[in-house]
């Protein structure tokens, strides 16, 4: 297919075609892609070829061709994926540790600042906020998500929260958050924080492949990201973005030598690398835009999410959490049973007689639900399955 005609969403040949291309165990229906996406069997054949050579060249070819030249050649391609420049972009080894990186590095804050927080936030990252309260002696103020959410909404959250606590300097905004998979209104957010003087920090882990992000269109300077959920890099790979004009905001990680003061990749935990993870890259970005890139990808997982919520939403006893507004759902989309007093019950129930793998997610003030998420290699009856599944149960 030629690369200026995207692929529609319903084009079964060509997703057909796709799913080929991944292999597919022979236990339950996957539905949690949204933990970590498969690698391509193309990605798969150069990351093994990638360990086999590194293996077998060991300190010549990382020292003196992987070191010198080629990390910074696939540090441009990913730029160039991103539409940022290189200088603003650092590998890690996951999103959760890029947010971590920016987190305790970040050097504006003083005693008796206040950061914020949300309920819908990874815990995780949550807890690093917290941290923050300890070794920075801040206040931390977290606020919770109305529900059912709707863009205006989360917007007034935030809006009410800038505005009741002035000392506001730093908060994390999860661009789709890995409960509900709520799409945030990022921009609008951002700007509203801007206007007061709070720096914001986007957790991007599972935006970046399925929706569009423009960094600077959403003037936020500073994100994570994971490469291994929605690219489809192996594990281990994240991203740590600093806008170039603010990367005096950070200190060097715990004074990591290997780069100067100002280089944005000082502030990655110094290590040695997945370095045949990071020599997979071009055929992960080449595999990633050859099925469309994040237009396809996206346009996909959403139309996939819609087959199987338009009829759970006809169906007494399920509850969809994830609103219907376009500007606020992706492909990740919660639901509960409401007249189940457990739902990891109900979630066992879905793998144990229907074949049907999800993951149960708890923390949010709309309480605990069960989360699906279907991968570019998912079919349309593997969410019909879930479909009927849902109409047994209830």
């Amino acid at each position: 297919m030629p690369p200026h005609i995207p692929p529609r969403a319903d084009d079964e040949a060509f997703w057909a075609e796709v799913a080929t291309r991944y292999p597919r165990d022979s236990g339950p229906i996957n539905l949690d892609n949204g933990y970590f996406g498969r690698m391509s069997r193309g990605v798969l054949a150069a990351y093994t070829d990638a360990i086999e050579y590194v293996n077998r060249s060991n300190a010549v070819y990382v020292r003196e061709g992987f070191d010198r030249q080629q990390a910074e050649a696939i540090r441009q391609q990913l730029a160039e994926l991103i539409g940022v420049p290189a200088e603003e972009l650092a590998f890690a080894r996951s999103a959760t540790e890029a947010l971590y990186a920016l987190i305790r590095n970040y050097n504006r804050l003083q005693p008796g600042d206040q950061v914020l927080i949300s309920d819908l936030d990874y815990h995780a990252v949550q807890a690093a906020f917290r941290w923050l309260a300890k070794a920075r002696g801040v206040e931390v103020i977290e606020v919770r998500h109305a529900h059912p959410a709707s863009y205006e909404a989360v917007l007034a959250t935030y809006s009410e929260a800038f505005a009741t606590h002035p000392r506001l300097k730093l908060m994390l905004l999860t661009h789709v958050t890995h409960r509900t998979g709520l799409v945030m209104p990022a921009q609008a957010i951002a700007e509203a924080a801007r206007a007061r003087g709070i720096d914001v920090l986007l957790d991007g882990a599972h935006s970046l492949g399925q929706l569009e992000v423009d960094l600077p269109a959403l003037g936020i300077p500073f994100a994570g990201f994971n490469l291994q959920k929605w690219i489809g890099a192996p594990l281990s790979l994240g991203v740590i973005r600093v806008q170039r004009d603010r990367l005096g905001s950070f200190d060097p990680d715990m004074g990591n030598p290997s780069y100067p003061a100002g280089d944005v990749r000082s502030l990655a935990p110094y290590g040695t690398p997945n370095v045949p993870a990071l020599m997979s890259l071009p055929a992960v970005f080449a595999e990633h835009q050859a099925v469309g890139g994040w237009a396809a990808k996206g346009a996909r997982l959403r139309y996939l999410r819609d087959l199987w919520v338009r009829e759970a939403r006809q169906l007494p006893g399920i509850e969809v959490l994830t609103p219907d507004d376009p500007r606020l759902y992706c492909g990740i989309t919660a639901f509960r049973f409401s007249e189940a007093p457990d739902q990891m019950v109900m979630r066992a129930r879905l793998l144990e007689e229907y074949n049907l793998f999800t993951v149960g997610r708890e923390g949010s003030a709309c309480g605990p639900c069960i989360r699906v998420t279907p991968g570019v290699n998912t079919t349309v009856e593997d969410v019909r399955a879930l479909a009927g599944a849902l109409r047994g149960m209830v």
